[in-house]
């Protein structure tokens, strides 16, 4: 997966790509991916194929959202980037 430079998903992962398992049946129709973009939802994280794999509004205090599941490949001992930032984020500065 391609990770948009300059967003929050870029800042967490600290990585221009990421390997993520995606088992869903579901996606983002690329139709409505400018419309998104119009109203505040940015993509920030690509699949191979172009398909939209993260979405997040820019400047919301935590407003990230996949299509995979992050919890798959997070532990205790090393949680996955994006829920630890959430996790950051609902601790406050």
């Amino acid at each position: 997966m391609t990770i948009v430079s300059g967003t929050r998903a870029a800042t967490l992962y600290g990585a221009a790509e990421s390997v993520e398992d995606y088992y869903c049946n579901y996606g983002v129709n690329p139709d409505y991916v400018r419309e998104m973009g119009a109203r505040g939802l940015r993509v920030s994280g690509w699949g191979g194929e172009g398909e939209a794999r993260i979405v997040e509004i820019p400047g919301h205090p935590f407003f990230v959202a996949t299509l995979f599941l992050p919890q798959a490949r997070s532990t205790a001992s090393a949680p996955h980037p994006l829920l630890a930032g959430f996790a950051s984020a609902v601790l406050g500065p």
